[in-house]
């Protein structure tokens, strides 16, 4: 698993194209042939890190539109992005 923490940056790979169908998502990284589902919220959290990069800004936006407290949604947000870095859906810079 990559390292992410709050003060890390992620960046959208080049090679993923991401399809949002009824509030869900599918991820596809072109080179690796690698398929990735998300659920609503890790489709919100896609829709953030395109717009913010910071994981501090995202988990700060998520805090606010969604009743979860701080911690929750940091967890929950490393959580994603790992797996996304691990499958090279994002890049992460420190």
């Amino acid at each position: 698993m990559v390292d992410v923490s709050l003060t890390s940056t992620a960046r959208i790979s080049d090679d993923v194209v991401f399809r949002e169908l009824e509030g869900e998502a599918v991820l596809l990284n072109m080179q690796s042939g690698t398929y990735f589902g998300l659920d609503a919220m890790g489709t919100r959290i896609w829709q953030l890190i395109e717009r913010h990069g910071t994981l501090s800004a995202v988990r700060d936006e998520l805090v606010q539109e969604f009743d979860v407290e701080a911690d929750a949604a940091t967890r929950d947000l490393l959580d994603l992005v790992g797996q996304l870095a691990a499958r090279g859906l994002v890049e992460i810079e420190a």
